[in-house]
């Protein structure tokens, strides 16, 4: 049987375009395969598409399949703040035709993925219930994307809406960003879009793979912090960073053992394996972690804890489960450290900061001296001490250590962005810079020695785009990897 892909865009042109390149770059790689693409008609206009999808169709094979027209009440047009409210009211309702689309198609190809936007995944359900990989295409770069990994981190660690909070967030790999600076749609928590966003950047962190519309040379820091996990809770990033934090101490006490305690996430309550590609990779990927430390590293040991029966009604789609989970394995974690204590004088207890429900048994119950390790930086840590009082303008106080100002950021180079911010909200109004300030910052990068580094900088970036492209370029050899892993599924 043939293989294919079914792509699935927003309505909106620029999204519809930026799949569709996508899928010409996968063709030019592999013919063999064949391209559909889902066409969604809204009841308003999100760009004529017609026109594109024509001269599409008669250059290239990509099959264009144009689902049925939804129709909306007018109360709901009239109603929404937000235009992307309309755009995930239509997809939500368009999701039964998505499902009987992906059959038809199933029935005549193998269809090796479905390849959704971020508005999209209010239908991640839709392959999942016929086993089929779910893949975002992220059509902005990995920047932007950690913002969107880290959401359901920041949700359920304040109870405020985004345009409340008037400090910084920090995200792994990015400069801090002003609360107030994040998409309009996310900024009230009260809002319908900021809760599709929500769902949509949970099922990112749960999808089969994430295309994402970069390259390497462009953005390093933060491709490094989501290809490492550092932007979702359960990923492979925190026990990478636990355990180069164990061996950091290992060089300055060698005669130490250390213990790293693994949960064992019990499976999934379902009749179809969702994603059973994307879970037996991760666990692939921790296992081929935790064989390689362990054959480098003997004073480091791994022990995982036992599986834990949850409750029928246990939600795994919300925000809280990365710190519920813990919690179910306290009565694990007890018996596991009291077996350590027998034949160990244990020195510290270390936790995760997603692991808070362990402080109880280590320091309350057995008086462990115990300890949290915050794999941000100290500014990240500022951010959450801050939240229960985050109306009063005190500075942050930490016991034993000296006070941290709110707005100081160890990096150099977050330094240099805070700063330009900072220089840029001095002359803005509203969010808006005036023209004399723009005329400044114009001349002074066309004119000034500073400007000529930023404009070979830029050229130099060019350049790298093109690199990345080549035949032994680093985007060619992503996409050579993920058409890889579609042969062998």
């Amino acid at each position: 049987m043939e293989e294919a892909l079914v792509f699935y865009p927003s309505p909106h042109i620029g999204h519809l375009i930026s799949m569709v390149e996508l899928g010409k770059l996968i063709l030019n790689h592999r013919p063999s395969i064949s391209i559909h693409i889902l066409i969604t008609t809204p009841p308003y206009n999100p760009g004529d598409t017609a026109p594109y999808i024509a001269s599409v169709s008669s250059t290239t094979p990509i099959i264009f399949h144009r689902l049925p027209t939804i129709s909306l009440p007018p109360s709901f047009l009239n109603s929404s703040t937000h235009h992307e409210n309309l755009t995930f009211e239509v997809l939500r309702l368009n999701k039964p035709d998505v499902l009987q689309s992906l059959i038809s198609i199933s029935k005549n190809f193998d269809v090796k993925g479905f390849v959704m936007d971020l508005f999209c995944g209010i239908a991640y359900d839709v392959p999942v219930q016929l086993n089929i990989p779910a893949l975002f295409f992220f059509t902005s770069g990995a920047g932007c994307l950690i913002g969107f990994l880290c959401l359901p981190t920041i949700h359920r660690t304040t109870t405020k809406s985004l345009k409340d909070l008037h400090t910084p967030l920090e995200f792994p790999g990015l400069p801090p960003i002003p609360a107030s600076d994040m998409a309009k749609p996310l900024l009230d928590r009260d809002d319908k879009a900021y809760h599709c966003f929500l769902e949509g950047s949970i099922n990112l962190a749960k999808s089969a793979g994430i295309i994402i519309n970069t390259f390497e040379f462009l953005e390093p820091r933060p491709i490094k912090a989501v290809r490492d996990g550092l932007c979702v809770p359960d990923g492979i990033g925190h026990l990478i960073s636990m355990v180069e934090l164990g061996k950091l101490i290992l060089t300055h006490h060698p005669r130490f053992s250390i213990t790293v305690l693994l949960i064992t996430t019990p499976p999934k309550r379902t009749n179809i394996t969702p994603n059973s590609t994307t879970q037996q990779q991760a666990t692939n990927s921790v296992a081929q972690y935790i064989a390689a430390v362990s054959a480098t590293t003997p004073s480091i040991n791994f022990h995982h804890l036992p599986q834990v029966s949850l409750p029928p009604d246990f939600n795994r789609s919300t925000p809280d489960t990365g710190f519920e989970l813990p919690r179910y394995n306290n009565p694990n974690l007890h018996h596991a450290l009291l077996t350590i204590s027998k034949t160990s004088k244990l020195k510290a207890f270390l936790i995760d900061f997603f692991c808070d429900a362990a402080f109880e048994v280590a320091a309350e119950q057995l008086k462990i001296p115990t300890y949290y390790f915050f794999t941000s930086s100290a500014s990240g840590l500022a951010v959450f001490l801050k939240i229960p009082t985050i109306d009063s303008n005190i500075s942050i106080d930490i016991p034993n250590l000296p006070s941290i100002p709110f707005s100081s950021w160890p990096d150099p180079l977050v330094d240099r962005t805070t700063t330009v911010y900072k220089n840029f909200s001095k002359t803005a109004t509203h969010g808006f810079v005036s023209a004399a300030e723009l005329e400044r910052r114009v001349r002074e990068l066309m004119d000034s020695e500073k400007g000529r580094e930023v404009r070979d900088r830029v050229l130099g970036l060019r350049d790298s785009a093109t690199a990345a492209m080549k035949d032994d370029g680093s985007s060619r050899a992503a996409l050579n990897n993920l058409t890889e892993q579609w042969s062998q599924n």
